[in-house]
């Protein structure tokens, strides 16, 4: 079966501007629109029939776009589906198509063009996130659970992963310490540039400075607890204070500290942004920054149904963090 896809290597255009030339939504050249036209033609390309039967009318199902690539922990995105779902479901009777190839523009037109979504909510937004050009222009209404480096024309919602990171080295300021370290997310969380990585490293390293505190990021596979924790007081032996950004990190990373001879929070404290059920259920309880999948997921489901019905919404919405201490913070002992 011919694909839109084909139509635009054949016409040598981007999928996008086939659907434009078909929608006739936004302008395009004359030169283009024939060429477009060729291309269907010759290859006897035919709009999706789902898409002929459901014009006009509402499918009342939502897709969710979740690309599952390397370096994700897919146990707390799930926690997230799980909220965009059970909010669809219960407060607006809508199901949602869960998408998690990475696919990127030419999926979401493909979905688009069968006309089996009403809308989209996006997830793993990178700061110059290749999806943006269409999502902005795309006939469906979407919501990023992410900001990318501009979020003009796009409504986006998330955690304030920046003041998260500050949050946590103000909290290890106060208590007095003056070498911190974060322990962030895998190398290529960084690679693709992921927005709320980024976000993370650029609180934790403006919040250090700020407060005049000697700081470093180390990138970190899920599997090398031990050998991060080594290399963190070879690279840093005065080190007091560490920000874990990396859920299966948490629990391993304390057990190889107190290995070593660091007793948390006596000797080292730990503080974490991450579910609460993880920071709690560590055998030493982690002082965490929430990560509230919960309430983004549903808050997300209600701003596209908001968009749905014709209603002006908010681009931005970002959630304050909130902390809550536990035992794994104390005061910096001098010795």
């Amino acid at each position: 079966m011919v694909k839109i896809t084909d139509v635009a290597l054949r016409a040598g255009v981007s999928p996008s501007t086939v659907s434009y030339a078909l929608s006739g939504k936004r302008p395009i050249s004359e030169e283009t629109r024939q060429r477009v036209e060729d291309a269907i033609r010759e290859l006897g390309y035919r709009p999706h029939a789902g898409a002929r039967a459901l014009a006009g009318r509402r499918s009342n199902v939502l897709a969710l776009v979740v690309p599952l690539r390397a370096g994700i922990h897919v146990p707390t995105v799930m926690q997230f589906a799980v909220s965009v779902v059970t909010t669809a479901r219960r407060r607006h009777d809508h199901d949602v198509l869960l998408l998690t190839q990475e696919e990127g523009e030419d999926g979401l037109t493909r979905v688009a063009d069968t006309a089996l979504v009403d809308a989209l909510i996006v997830m793993d937004v990178q700061l110059d996130d290749p999806r943006l050009p269409l999502l902005r222009n795309l006939d469906l209404p979407s919501v990023l659970i992410g900001f990318p480096a501009s979020s003009e024309g796009l409504t986006c919602i998330d955690l304030d992963f920046r003041a998260a990171g500050e949050a946590c080295v103000e909290h290890l300021a106060r208590l007095g310490h003056r070498v911190v370290a974060l322990v962030g997310s895998p190398p290529e969380v960084y690679v693709r540039q992921t927005a709320f990585a980024q976000s993370v490293v650029q609180g934790f390293t403006a919040a250090a400075d700020r407060c005049g505190m000697s700081s470093t990021v180390h990138p970190c596979e899920p599997d090398t607890a031990r050998a991060v924790a080594e290399q963190l007081l070879r690279d840093q032996p005065a080190l007091t204070g560490v920000v874990v950004h990396n859920e299966p990190l948490l629990q391993p990373l304390v057990d190889a500290f107190e290995q070593l001879g660091l007793r948390v929070p006596a000797d080292l404290s730990v503080t974490a942004i991450c579910p609460d059920e993880l920071a709690e259920s560590v055998r030493v309880p982690i002082t965490s920054v929430a990560l509230p999948s919960a309430e983004v997921g549903a808050r997300a489901v209600e701003l596209l149904m908001k968009k749905l019905d014709g209603t002006a919404v908010p681009e931005s919405t970002l959630l304050p963090p909130r902390m809550t201490e536990r035992a794994s913070t104390g005061r910096r002992t001098v010795s």
